[in-house]
């Protein structure tokens, strides 16, 4: 299974009022292990970025001058996000500018380019309701470091999410997602059909303390119903 973490720096908070992307950082993520096999691209946006923006981000005008427009990259980005899972954190904010910048080309919705996208926003907010959500505040939660994170970038960012991501699902690996991953059609398999000899499956047997207890219950249960427990 072919994960993509995304995240974006922009010029500003609102795409419909003309603010553009300036930063794109993809970390992929295949069978829960980082590839190396990253993308990381700076866009020239053909604005000034806000005040606010340029503070969180530090990218000036002078330095993304002289790097490739969206429309440049497009085909680099399309290519390497198709057919993956893409991760993002606040997904609604990076997905609206992506899709501007395609409508703008005259290209379909960045979310018919890849397969599916995860919000970790939205699963966040369900795992600590009530809680602060952000990337360091969930950074901080699974005690990931990131003091280095003076300023926003988008591939440090998207490295971040990469291991809060990978953090919140532990535990739900099932065993065979693997031996799944790797057939072309993974919902095609039979369940029945898997070689289970390839699994280390302990078995606990219940000790003989646990047994007795088991049967009192069972005891307790038949007087109170007065019904044999099936």
């Amino acid at each position: 299974m072919r994960l993509l973490v995304l995240d974006t720096e922009t010029t500003g908070l609102n795409a419909k009022s003309g603010d553009r992307i300036i930063e794109i950082g993809c970390v992929e993520i295949v069978n829960r292990q980082l590839t190396g096999n990253n993308l990381h691209l700076y866009i020239n946006p053909e604005r000034d970025s806000n005040p606010g923006a340029l503070a969180v981000h530090g990218l000036t005008t002078e330095f993304l001058s002289d790097k490739p427009r969206f429309s440049e990259i497009s085909d680099v980005l399309r290519d390497f996000v198709k057919n993956a899972s893409i991760v993002i954190h606040n997904a609604p904010f990076d997905i609206s500018f992506l899709d501007l910048e395609f409508a703008m080309l005259e290209l379909p919705p960045f979310r018919e380019h890849c397969s599916n996208v995860v919000d970790t926003l939205m699963q966040a907010k369900a795992m600590f309701p009530g809680k602060r959500n952000s990337l360091d505040a969930l950074c901080e939660r699974f005690g990931i470091n990131h003091a280095y994170r003076t300023q926003h970038g988008a591939l440090l960012d998207a490295e971040l999410l990469a291991a809060v991501y990978l953090a919140m699902t532990r535990g739900q690996e099932n065993l065979i997602i693997d031996v799944l991953a790797d057939r072309e059609d993974p919902e095609s398999v039979a369940l029945k059909n898997l070689p289970l000899s390839r699994f280390d499956l302990p078995v606990i047997s219940a000790s003989h303390d646990e047994l007795t207890a088991h049967a009192d219950i069972l005891d307790e249960i038949r007087k109170t119903l007065k019904e044999s427990c099936v």
